[in-house]
C-alpha cells in the first residue's frame, strides 16, 4: 500500500506537459519555432515539454497566444496552480492530522448524488468497517503523519458514512479482487470487512463489480480513483487524493482527505 504524493505531482505535471505539446503539434509549430515566438531559449521549452519544469503562468500565456490557443489559457493555469499546490496541500495535512482531513471533504460527499469508485489497493471508504479503517489509517499515520488523531479521523469517516447511506446517495463500486484478498489487517477485521462488503452491495443504492484476477489486460491503473457526479473526479493516493475538477463547473483543484 505504498504510494508517493511526488510522483503523483510528477505524474500531474507531465499530463500539463503533454497538453501543451498537443497545443503546438495543433498550432504546426516546432518546438524552436515556438520558442522564437515566445522570446525565450529552446532548452526552456524542451524542459517544459519534458515536465521538468513548471511553467509559470505568464509562461502558459505566451505559449497559448504564440499557437492562437488563447481559450485555453484559463484550463491551463487552473491545472498549473492545483499541480504546484499540491506539495503544500500535502505537508499542511501531515502537520495537522488526519482527522480535518476527513472533515475537509464532508461538504462534497453530501452534495454528491452519484459516486463512481475504482479500487485497486483497498476497500472504497464509504464502505470500510471502523477497524478496517482504523488500520488503513494507522499505517499511513505510522509512515508519514506525525500527529496520532487516527480514533478521531475514523470518527470523522463514521459519521459521513452514516451521512451517505441516508437514501440521498447512489454508488457505483469496482473492485479488483487483490483489494478483497490484501491483508490490510488480521484475519477477524478482514473477515468482518468483507461480510460487510457483502451487506452494503445488498443495497438498491449500491452496485458492486469485482475485476477477477488474471484478466488480460495490457496496463493496470496505478492509482485508485473517485468521481463525484459530473463535477469532479479524485485521484486516491495512500495518505490522499487529488481532486481534478473543470474550472467551468468548480473554483478549485486541491489534494485532500486521505481514505
Amino acid at each position: 500500500m505504498s504510494s508517493s504524493p511526488s510522483s503523483s505531482v510528477v505524474e500531474a505535471r507531465k499530463a500539463l506537459a503533454n497538453r501543451l505539446v498537443e497545443i503546438r503539434k495543433d498550432a504546426g509549430l516546432t518546438g524552436d519555432e515556438l520558442s522564437a515566438r515566445c522570446r525565450w531559449h529552446p532548452a526552456k521549452t524542451s524542459r517544459i515539454q519534458s515536465g521538468k519544469s513548471a511553467p509559470s503562468e505568464d509562461d502558459l500565456r505566451a505559449w497559448c497566444t504564440a499557437c492562437n490557443a488563447e481559450n485555453q489559457i484559463p484550463d491551463l493555469i487552473a491545472t498549473a496552480r492545483a499541480v504546484e499546490s499540491m506539495y503544500t496541500e500535502w505537508r499542511r495535512m501531515e502537520r495537522t492530522g488526519l482527522r480535518a482531513a476527513q472533515e475537509s471533504v464532508a461538504a462534497l460527499y453530501q452534495r454528491t448524488k452519484l459516486f463512481r469508485v475504482y479500487a485497486s489497493r483497498v476497500i472504497p471508504g464509504m464502505v470500510q468497517t471502523p477497524e478496517y479503517t482504523a488500520a488503513v489509517l494507522r499505517s499511513i499515520q505510522r509512515d508519514r503523519v506525525p500527529i496520532d488523531d487516527v480514533e478521531e479521523a475514523v470518527e470523522a469517516r463514521l459519521k459521513r458514512q452514516r451521512m451517505l447511506f441516508s437514501g440521498r446517495h447512489r454508488f457505483g463500486l469496482l473492485v479488483e479482487e487483490y483489494v478483497l484478498r490484501a491483508a490490510v489487517s488480521d484475519a477477524e477485521t478482514m473477515s468482518d470487512q468483507l461480510g460487510h462488503l457483502i451487506s452494503a452491495a445488498s443495497s438498491p443504492f449500491v452496485s458492486l463489480g469485482i475485476i477477477p484476477t488474471g484478466c488480460d489486460r495490457h496496463q493496470l491503473p496505478v492509482e485508485d480513483f473517485y468521481m463525484f457526479d459530473e463535477a469532479e473526479v479524485a485521484v486516491e493516493l495512500t495518505s490522499g487524493y487529488l481532486r481534478i475538477t473543470h474550472p467551468a463547473k468548480s473554483p478549485t483543484t486541491c489534494a485532500r482527505s486521505p481514505r
